[in-house]
């Protein structure tokens, strides 16, 4: 049977990045100084956008990759660091197992509504996917299109196809631009939508709650600006709505959103792949004669 976990499983690889310490240290001081700035809330033109630690120790990361001066975090350490993730992702896994069991009762009690929110993100998957096809992806548009690519859904990503897979590449980047421009985009989109869309503000606090705690906060920070007598409620309706998508995410995502995006993955590939090349060639064939 294949290797899913290809060469990064290899005891000695382990061995070698466990004893890096110099990169182990760096990583440290980048969560200390991120923990450290802790949250801000901006406030830009009525646009609540809220910055994580998150946010901050990704950009401490990539400053010290691209830093000259920091000569021992290079690609030998971004190699070692994929392979540590492999250590991470058991806590992360028993994290998750536990707090969806232990909240299993609050799905069965919750009403329709709540629940059958979930299944509205399967919708964006036929949205999605297709455009990451026609953008030229291949197998790495299953990862990128099949979730919100937050936490959770890492560990079945890597658990299902292993962390050096082309499904796991592409769930990184959307997970990195999420980190970067999610919280900002999602305070945007609140905001517009609020004033856009006259339905009732409980609705709009269950919408915010995608499974990203980040999102979360900073979709509910937008929606207290707008509706500011309904704070306490649109704070426990996000809350509930967002641990229910934590919950009940985890096994629509792998019961139903990973097979689906597989097999319209295998739809539509070839026909897209095929117009593609069909649309290239006849591009070159038009250079070639201008």
């Amino acid at each position: 049977m294949e290797n899913k976990y290809e060469d990064s499983q290899e005891p000695e690889e382990l061995e070698k990045a466990r004893k890096d310490y110099k990169l182990h240290l760096t990583v440290l001081v980048a969560i200390v100084i991120a923990e450290y700035i802790g949250i801000y809330t901006l406030q830009l033109s009525g646009i609540t956008i809220v910055l994580m630690p998150l946010l901050y120790s990704l950009v401490l990361a990539i400053a010290f990759y691209v830093a000259k001066p920091i000569k021992w975090i290079q690609k030998e350490q971004s190699k070692e660091s994929e392979t540590i993730m492999m250590l991470l992702i058991g806590p992360l896994l028993a994290k998750l197992a536990i707090a969806s069991g232990q909240n299993i009762a609050i799905i069965f009690n919750a009403g329709p509504a709540i629940l059958l929110q979930e299944v509205g993100n399967l919708g964006t998957i036929f949205l999605a996917l297709p455009i990451a096809l026609l953008l030229g992806f291949k197998r790495e548009s299953i990862g990128m299109t099949s979730s919100i690519c937050r936490e959770p859904q890492m560990a079945v990503v890597i658990d299902k196809f292993g962390v050096s897979s082309p499904e796991t590449k592409g769930f990184f980047t959307v997970f990195l631009i999420g980190t970067v421009l999610g919280t900002p985009f999602i305070s945007l989109l609140v905001s517009v939508l609020a004033f856009a869309v006259p339905i009732h503000p409980f609705a709009y606090g269950m919408a915010c709650g995608i499974g990203s705690a980040s999102m979360n906060a900073a979709a509910v920070a937008s929606l207290i600006t707008i509706f500011p007598a309904y704070a306490a409620q649109l704070e426990a309706f996000s809350g509930m709505a967002n641990m229910l998508s934590m919950v009940t995410g985890m096994y629509v995502y792998i019961l139903v959103a990973i097979p689906l995006t597989q097999w319209l993955y295998k739809v539509l590939e070839p026909p897209i792949s095929r117009a593609r090349s069909v649309f290239t060639n006849k591009n070159k064939n038009k250079n070639i004669e201008g």
